[in-house]
């Protein structure tokens, strides 16, 4: 099985940067961006943020904003803030120096088994077995294994069967290869097993199952939200406000909103606004309806209503929120879909 594995990845690998290089800094980078992330989609962040910061120390010198303003766009923004928690740590604590072996990758911040696994056999050739998604699905087609991913049961059961077939004289190879796999020949939907190097001896493809594996009972619901944004404007300055709360996008920046059970008219929104301390004074403003949008996470939906609001006279909001220029809000990090409203073409004039 390694064997044939291994010749299959050294003939059909994809040329990829991180491949190139044992340097743990850069293989961290490209496995965190490629967390929850299509290569297609994270090479050209990872590209971004390596030409940023050359070295971990760089990267943990830089402003948290700015490391999300480079982030914006890929989602799960607890990835970014972890990143540069981590490489804070490691600049004061390892003298700038990234670990290499398992049992120190472990306990960095945003760093799971998983990720520990894969930087500890690429970096430093230790024998740990990775087990991603990738990898799940063709274990569990491979070996005919149908206990629940999700499961804890699963988990373990997994991590043993991953380490049984690991290659330990060259695990960074085999990791790679089993992932490549996967993520080429072994997909979710319509995988090409007659291509597959593993096929005569895969209980899924002489069985005819490979779309019942892997097993993976989905238990989590869907919470739908409602978020009801204004764009205030004065004297051609806009206000925005950072995300604290222990909540999506936290440490990201938004315009005036308040969130409701349903997406609000004019005169409810007003009403809310003065509830949570934003004051309007209507009589001299020109509120307008500019759209709204859907917006799908993990486990939430989002529902977003906009209003731009021309005042003539000073609103009152909180000290928290800042004056800025129009132009100066591609200084901040904010959200995809208050990104993907300020981008849209037709919007620019009616926003701005």
């Amino acid at each position: 099985m390694q064997q044939k594995l291994h010749q299959w990845y050294n003939e059909n690998k994809r040329d990829l940067p991180w491949r190139k290089t044992t340097n743990p800094y850069i293989i961290w980078l490209s496995e965190i961006i490629l967390q929850q992330t299509r290569v297609e989609q994270g090479l050209p962040y990872f590209n971004n943020f390596l030409n940023a910061y050359k070295s971990i120390t760089e990267f943990a010198n830089a402003d948290l904003n700015e490391v999300l303003k480079l982030w914006q766009g890929l989602g799960y923004y607890s990835r970014a803030r972890n990143m540069h928690a981590t490489a804070v740590l490691i600049r004061d604590n390892y003298h700038g120096i990234f670990p290499q072996t398992y049992a120190e990758l472990i306990k960095l911040k945003g760093i799971g088994p998983y990720t520990a696994a894969a930087i500890a056999s690429f970096a430093n050739n230790e024998p740990k077995a990775v087990v991603d998604g990738n990898v799940y699905r063709v274990l569990s087609r491979f070996a005919g294994v149908y206990t629940d991913i999700n499961s804890t049961e699963g988990k373990k059961e997994f991590a043993i069967l991953a380490n049984e077939l690991l290659d330990t004289k060259n695990p960074a190879t085999h990791n790679q290869a089993i992932m490549e796999l996967g993520a080429l020949i072994c997909k979710p939907q319509n995988p090409n097993c007659l291509e597959c190097p593993l096929n005569n001896a895969c209980y899924a493809f002489e069985h005819k199952v490979q779309q019942q594996l892997p097993v993976k009972i989905k238990t989590v619901k869907i919470k739908q939200r409602y978020f009801n944004y204004a764009i205030i404007n004065y004297k051609n300055s806009i206000f925005i406000k950072q995300r604290t709360e222990k909540d999506i996008w936290h440490g990201l920046f938004e315009f005036p909103m308040v969130e409701n059970n349903k997406l609000l008219n004019e005169t409810d929104l007003i009403h809310e606004f003065g509830e949570n301390n934003i004051f309007i004074d209507t009589k001299t403003t020109q509120i307008e309806w500019i759209g709204n949008d859907k917006h799908q996470l993990t486990h939430q939906t989002l529902y977003a209503n906009f209003y731009k609001i021309t005042c003539s006279k000073a609103p009152q909001l909180p000290a928290t929120f800042l004056k800025i220029k129009l132009d100066e809000l591609q200084n901040y990090a904010i959200p995809r879909l208050l990104d993907k409203l300020i981008s849209n073409d037709k919007l620019q004039q009616s926003l701005f």
